[in-house]
């Protein structure tokens, strides 16, 4: 593969994931599990959250700048020929659930914002309700359409994929600095910090919000570890990794932050809650720039947040698309998606499979699809991973690390925490979490009768015995 990202390069696609169009929408989701301006906390702890787990796959991508990243990570932490074959397998195949929804809730985002231009688009098509009993509407052929095009985009060879990240950049930057620029000029301290009795009050109810919050806002920041997935393609990944890392982290939690504070100074947050509940969620920004400015000013800006939207939707393509790659080529993943564009070389078939499991979710609501992504990936992903960082200390100390992780281990043990507190924090969180374990066990039983098939572990014949 074809190093060929850039420092610059690197933070635009991690950036272009991380806003895409979630904070535009799901921003009065966390006013209302907050109940006032203390969301500003939920945005805030989920930005620490993100920056400790970001110090865990900086260093990790540092010392292992592989193609598959997190894949490649846990496999070399709990062994490549033991438990960690199990495991980097049981990761590769919630991704293929997770990235896909990962995919389709930044389409389905976009459907729903487009709605501001077009309100026929949530009209219903009278077809039968998809999962969870989401009625399927024009919106919904509008989100196939967006991921059809993100995979014909991100059909390129890597250095030409570079370029398009940055231009796509700079509209993303362009539109939430505008949205910023427009909430402070015109901004309200009364309306700001008119926080309702007892909003810091610790008690269950609080604890439950900000749960619910975090969730949300750890959603929006996700993205940070982009890069990782795409490390055989980086140059000079000892240092452009981390970089790409903590930079795009500081860059976005800032502007989610100043974006937060300037909507809640111009819009009063009860009205906020009432928009919660009605289709007019997805137009908040929309909304402020009409107050603001007027028509004209609503309308291009909910054009730049359909341009930030499909930046995003691109970069997780992109990214995703490495992982199943580097697990095939590694015998631990299904051998179709090991092959790479025979002139462009790039791995083809796991782009095009991404691109067609996210067009099956699209129909879901993008709540079920954001609450199903979240839980599956920490179940999966990011606990096993900030509690391999430790172990990999431990396990090969000599290691060259490149970049390592700041005040170890307790970014790492930060991470862990608040992890589990997101998990088992929310309602219904019961519920959720026995879809992941759904599709823990399908992985569990997939593996073992491939691993049994193949003598690999744990049925590989022991050494040393006839």
């Amino acid at each position: 593969m074809v190093r060929g990202l850039d420092l610059g390069g690197s933070i635009a696609l991690n950036v272009n994931l991380m806003i895409g169009v979630g904070p535009f929408i799901t921003l009065p989701l966390v006013v209302e599990a907050m109940g006032g301006p203390q969301a500003m906390l939920g945005w805030l702890l989920g930005a620490l959250l993100a920056l400790c787990d970001g110090l865990v796959v900086a260093e990790l991508g540092a010392a292992m700048p592989n193609a598959g990243g997190s894949y490649a990570y846990i496999r070399e932490i709990y062994g490549r020929d033991g438990l960690g074959r199990l495991l980097s397998f049981l990761y590769v195949w919630q991704l293929t659930f997770s990235a896909p929804l990962s995919i389709a809730s930044g389409c389905i985002g976009f459907s729903l914002y487009a709605a501001y231009l077009w309100p026929g688009l949530l009209h219903p098509l009278g077809l039968p309700a998809a999962a969870g009993g989401h009625v399927v509407t024009r919106a919904t052929v509008l989100a196939v359409v967006l991921c059809l095009l993100a995979t014909a985009l991100a059909y390129r060879r890597i250095d030409f994929i570079g370029r398009v990240s940055k231009l796509l950049f700079w509209g993303v930057l362009g539109t939430i600095l505008w949205v910023i620029f427009a909430g402070f000029t015109h901004f309200h301290p009364a309306l700001a910090f008119d926080f309702p009795l007892g909003a810091f009050r610790f008690s269950a109810g609080f604890l439950t919000g900000l749960g619910a919050a975090m969730l949300v806002a750890t959603y929006d920041y996700w993205g940070y570890y982009n890069i990782c997935f795409l490390g055989g393609e980086v140059r000079d990944p000892g240092r452009n990794i981390p970089r790409a890392v903590i930079y795009s982290i500081v860059l976005v939690a800032a502007l989610y932050l100043s974006m937060t504070l300037g909507v809640i100074g111009v819009i009063p947050w009860r009205e906020l809650l009432v928009t919660a509940h009605s289709p007019a969620r997805n137009f908040v920004i929309s909304a402020l720039m009409q107050r603001v400015y007027g028509h004209a000013a609503a309308v291009a800006v909910t054009l730049l947040i359909l341009w930030t939207a499909f930046a995003s939707v691109f970069s997780l393509m992109l990214g995703y698309s490495r992982v199943p790659y580097a697990a095939a080529l590694d015998g631990n993943y299904f051998r179709v998606f090991g092959r790479l564009h025979p002139r462009q070389r790039f791995p083809h078939v796991s782009l095009l499979a991404m691109g067609l499991v996210a067009v099956a979710f699209c129909p879901l609501s993008l709540a079920d699809a954001i609450a199903a992504l979240v839980v599956i990936r920490l179940l999966l992903q990011f606990l096993v991973q900030a509690i391999g960082v430790i172990v990999l200390r431990w396990r090969q100390p000599d290691l060259e690390r490149p970049f390592r992780m700041w005040l170890y281990p307790l970014p790492a043990l930060l991470a862990i925490a608040g992890f589990l507190y997101i998990l088992i924090s929310r309602p219904h969180f019961a519920t959720e979490l026995r879809y992941g374990f759904a599709i823990l066990l399908a992985g569990l039983v997939i593996y073992a009768l491939r691993a049994w098939r193949r003598a690999e572990w744990p049925f590989a014949p022991r050494r040393g015995l006839l």
